[in-house]
């Protein structure tokens, strides 16, 4: 087990932080925070192994940051707490103190930024997710872990079949002069029109804008029937890079949608704000 306190040992002196953790299918997440709730340092790493060793890399990336920055090295992690598909684990491998689902990290940090956020969309590397919001209180959501059409994974494919670097492909959206239909209620399918598109000859940017397009259309048919999306909206998770897939959300909802800063890292932010909450809480 690696626990927090083997990795920054709580000593008289130190200022309290506090790390939110957030393990997903795809990746991980990793936020320090102080008790003001600034963010202190974070890191962010692809899981290609298993959900263990992951998380010991991942701790292992915070050590060496806390030992290379001075002013990091003022700070002891007193508390810990995890969220993502492998949450329980996680919590366990660390011996963290919490652990809450998706939902509510994803929420918290999303508050955390714009308190007033009425609706947040999220789409990570293999799922997605929406929530709704009203007073600060969670009134809906729904999630999608079925389909992979739109996620980041599928992306990443797509990009790779086309030769463009995924941090690129967003900017050949945007360029297009004239977007095309694609078939996106399927991963199959959608890869299929791609192809049959780009061997009839149409550009890259009209293809990659008509993807996008489909993509988000797929997404509000599947997570939002019977919701209100009202503003402000959120969106987050690390397709939200994809100025495309912003720009189709904006055309559909008819409204802005906003990146927030730390959009990769909600979660782990959310989970970071939770844990230090609950150690305030319970502080003797």
């Amino acid at each position: 087990m690696v626990q927090v306190s083997e990795k920054v040992v709580k000593d008289d002196g130190k200022k309290d932080a506090f790390l939110g953790v957030d393990v997903g299918s795809v990746s991980l997440k990793f936020v320090l925070m102080d008790t003001d709730g600034n963010l202190l340092t974070s890191v962010f790493l692809q899981n290609r192994g298993s959900p263990i060793d992951s998380v010991k890399d991942g701790m292992a990336k915070l050590r060496e940051q806390i030992e290379a920055d001075d002013a990091l090295q003022e700070y002891a992690i007193c508390a810990c707490g995890t969220t993502g598909s492998a949450r329980y684990l996680t919590k366990a491998v660390i011996g963290g103190d919490i652990a809450k689902t998706e939902i509510i990290a994803h929420a918290v940090g999303a508050q955390s930024e714009y308190p007033d956020v009425r609706t947040i969309l999220e789409i990570g590397g293999q799922d997605s997710k929406i929530i709704i919001l009203r007073d600060g209180i969670i009134v809906d959501f729904a999630m999608n872990s079925i389909c992979a059409a739109g996620t980041g994974s599928f992306l990443d494919h797509q990009a790779s079949r086309l030769g463009i670097p995924i941090e690129d492909f967003g900017d050949y959206a945007i360029k297009s002069k004239n977007p095309l239909s694609i078939a996106g209620r399927c991963t199959v399918f959608a890869e299929s029109d791609m192809i049959h598109k780009q061997n009839a000859g149409y550009s890259r940017e009209d293809i990659i804008a008509g993807l996008c397009d489909s993509l988000v259309r797929n997404y509000l048919n599947n997570l939002t029937k019977g919701k209100d999306l009202d503003e402000p909206v959120i969106f987050q998770g690390g397709v939200s890079y994809n100025k495309g897939i912003v720009q189709a959300f904006e055309r559909h909802l008819g409204c802005k949608v906003v990146v927030p800063r730390y959009n990769v890292l909600m979660g782990a932010l959310g989970m970071a704000i939770l844990v230090r909450d609950h150690f305030l809480q319970h502080e003797t």
